[in-house]
């Protein structure tokens, strides 16, 4: 259980980073746009789809690190409210349908992308399919998030009030 738990952890650290990166491409290529459009008087045809790319990838990377952190909606005061075994259940459950809601997604994000590889994106020669892609690429962090949130509660014993690291 401790090498998936650190398996885990890696993986939704490299997706939080990955993140960040797609996040400061974005921010990078929106200064560029908003100078070539008002300063330069000679507006980008791309940068526009570089920058809506780039902010789909920093969202479904980041969500596996959002639900490790136990930053995603819920309703914890139900959890607290009932005594601690059917809590513990409770939780495990709402993660179980997480991780099967997030698995339908990667799987039609995995279908959907397929379907789109002819397509390109607005103004680049570049399948529109590396945009379609960081759903299911997402999801699949998502997913091992999940497990990682299942395990560290079992392993604990207890529901989270913060990120549980494993027991060493």
């Amino acid at each position: 259980m401790t090498a998936i738990l650190k398996f885990e952890r890696i993986t939704t650290q490299i997706a939080f980073f990955l993140a960040i990166v797609f996040l400061c491409i974005a921010a990078s290529f929106a200064l560029y746009q908003v100078l070539t459009r008002f300063v330069l008087d000679n507006p980008s045809t791309w940068s526009e789809t570089v920058i809506r790319s780039t902010m789909i990838w920093a969202v479904f990377l980041g969500v596996s690190a959002a639900y490790r952190d136990g930053a995603m909606i819920s309703v914890e005061i139900i959890q607290t409210q009932l005594p601690k075994r059917l809590g513990l259940s409770l939780y495990i459950l709402a993660n179980f349908l997480s991780l099967l809601f997030f698995a339908v997604l990667f799987w039609q994000g995995y279908q959907m992308t397929l379907r789109v590889i002819p397509q390109e994106l607005d103004g680049l020669p570049i399948s529109i399919a590396w945009a379609y892609a960081a759903l299911p690429a997402g999801t699949l962090f998502t997913l091992i998030a999940i497990v990682g949130c299942i395990l560290r509660v079992l392993q604990a014993g207890q529901l989270p009030s913060a990120p549980i690291e494993p027991k060493s």
